[in-house]
């Protein structure tokens, strides 16, 4: 099972950036995914999970910003950020229960 995340960088206040979660070693299309993000100093927090038939779960913090979908056929999915903030700037990173399983993570930086 492997993961990897992509996309992030450095972005002003009000930007916009799109995750990408790339995947392999698992059917895929039957799985939960989920993102996290970890600021420094801070313990990771939960930000968005999708269900195996699109259902979609937000964080309060995120929810309205935040966007998550999947790709079935690519086996990837995606968090799209919008309208960031300084309090956005973290360590992002996708993984899938049941399991340890998580990527290497991206960091994402908001900034002016």
């Amino acid at each position: 099972v492997q993961l990897r995340e992509s996309g992030g960088g450095l972005v002003q206040p009000g930007g916009s950036l799109r995750l990408s979660c790339a995947t392999s070693g698992f059917a895929f299309r039957h799985f939960y995914i989920q993102w996290h993000r970890q600021a420094p100093g801070k313990e990771p927090e939960y930000i968005a999970g999708i269900g195996a038939i699109d259902s979609t779960y937000y964080a309060d913090s995120v929810k309205g910003r935040f966007t998550i979908s999947r790709d079935n056929e690519e086996h990837t999915a995606y968090l799209q950020m919008d309208n960031l903030r300084f309090d956005d700037t973290g360590i992002y990173y996708c993984s899938r229960p049941p399991g340890d399983y998580r990527g290497q993570g991206t960091q994402v930086t908001v900034a002016s």
